[in-house]
């Protein structure tokens, strides 16, 4: 079993204060204050300071939080792989970021955990940021995340090569169009993913290139949600600009066209992302033929 001391810093970061962590673990505050001395004194850190009436993690307290996530983390994965081990169950976390939900990845995890006996899949959606985060936390397995990763403590290996593309409703003027111009989408109402999505960045970057700014366009509404998207774009609402992956069961059903943008290069890696410490590269072989074949 772990220290208590590191479930109860978790606790203090979660609620924001020694009172009420002490009252969520139903300690005196006395006994959580010296819970975090002693862990100070272990450390030979400091792990708080007061600003105001904020409780802000030091820089040394921020390292120590994120190893105590990772420890409880590893823990709780060790706990669960003795259990399933003892009952013949494999059970995987795996994260995906919202454009490659829209692909058909759940299909190939559906399709893979049903020829797999004894093993059982938990898909978690999430941002790029928060699925690398939750890795180096050994929160999850593996992700499948849309554009590269920089990230030394994280390895990746390819699935699949995409391109952003204008996305248009089968019966808009644009759609009988083999290619689109920078100045047709500035005549378009657009429908865009959020500030800091990989999409939205990466459409941002390639305008910035060519010294254009998303400033110029007609942006009319901001969701993070990728299906949304396609159905207000489906009904006519706007275009938008989009992972062709993302598109495809509505590209083969003629519910939608996806179109070349002239002059603008944005083509992006799909990529299986691991700890350094995962265990079972035959798995994403597995992940990866079985992605292929469909």
């Amino acid at each position: 079993m772990l220290d208590s001391k590191i479930y109860t810093l978790l606790k203090i970061v979660e609620t924001g204060s020694y009172t009420h962590a002490a009252k969520e673990m139903n300690l005196s505050q006395p006994a959580v204050s010296q819970q975090v001395r002693g862990l100070e004194n272990d450390l030979n850190t400091r792990i708080f300071e007061r600003v105001g009436n904020h409780l802000i993690l030091t820089r040394e307290g921020d390292k120590v939080v994120n190893c105590a996530r990772a420890m409880v983390s590893l823990y709780a994965n060790l706990k669960t792989e003795l259990s399933n081990e003892a009952i013949g169950i494999t059970t995987m976390k795996i994260g995906i970021t919202h454009t490659v939900e829209s692909n058909r990845i759940s299909e190939v995890f559906a399709r893979f955990a049903s020829s797999s006996s004894g093993t059982t899949i938990k898909l978690f959606t999430d941002t790029q940021s928060k699925l690398k985060e939750k890795l180096r936390n050994f929160e999850l397995d593996f992700a499948i995340i849309d554009g590269n990763v920089s990230d030394p403590s994280l390895k990746s290996t390819q699935l699949d090569m995409d391109s952003l593309m204008l996305v248009v409703a089968t019966g808009h003027a644009l759609a009988e169009k083999s290619i689109v111009t920078v100045d047709d989408i500035k005549k378009e109402k657009l429908i865009l993913r959020l500030p800091n999505s990989g999409t939205r960045d990466l459409f941002i970057a390639s305008l910035e290139s060519r010294g254009l700014s998303i400033a110029e366009f007609d942006v009319i509404l901001e969701i993070d949600n990728v299906a949304t998207i396609k159905d207000l774009v489906r009904h006519g609402y706007g275009v938008s600009v989009l992972a062709k992956s993302a598109c495809m069961d509505e590209l083969r059903k003629k519910k939608l066209v996806a179109l070349p943008i002239e002059n603008l290069s944005m083509n992006r890696e799909i990529n299986i992302v691991y700890s350094e410490y995962f265990k079972y590269p035959e798995i994403l072989k597995e992940i990866i033929n079985i992605y292929n074949e469909m």
